[in-house]
C-alpha cells in the first residue's frame, strides 16, 4: 500500500506520486495502538500494563511482537532496494529511475 496524492487544503499545494507509508504506519492498528500506549507512557511496561488492563508479561509480548513486526518491515524495504538495484544492474531500469525508487525507500 501506497499513499498516491498528498494535498494542503490551507495553501492548496499537493504533491502527487508513489509515496510509501511509514514503517509504522504499516504495524496493524492493535500493533500503533500499543506503541502509542508505550510511548505516552514513558516506555514503561508496567504503567503500559495498567493502562492496557493487562499484566506485565502480556505488554512484554506484545513489545516483543512489535519489535518482530518492525524488524520484518525493515527487512522488506531492504529487499526493495536489492531488488531495485538488482534491475539497475540487468539494465531492466535506468540509474535516474533506481535512484527515484531508492529515495522513495527513505520516505
Amino acid at each position: 500500500m501506497s499513499i498516491r496524492n498528498l494535498a494542503c487544503a490551507a495553501c492548496g499545494i499537493k504533491i502527487e506520486g508513489e509515496i510509501p507509508l511509514p514503517t509504522l504506519a504499516r504495524l496493524t492498528p492493535e500493533e500503533r495502538e500499543f506503541v502509542e500506549v508505550f510511548v505516552l507512557c514513558g516506555g514503561s511496561l508496567k504503567d503500559a500494563g495498567q493502562v492496557l488492563g493487562v499484566s506485565y508479561p502480556t505488554v512484554r509480548a506484545r513489545l516483543d511482537q512489535v519489535m518482530a513486526s518492525l524488524k520484518a518491515l525493515t527487512g522488506q524495504t531492504e529487499e526493495t532496494r536489492l531488488s531495485v538495484l538488482d534491475k539497475l544492474e540487468k539494465g531492466e531500469i535506468n540509474a535516474k529511475e533506481a535512484a527515484r525508487r531508492l529515495r522513495l525507500l527513505k520516505q
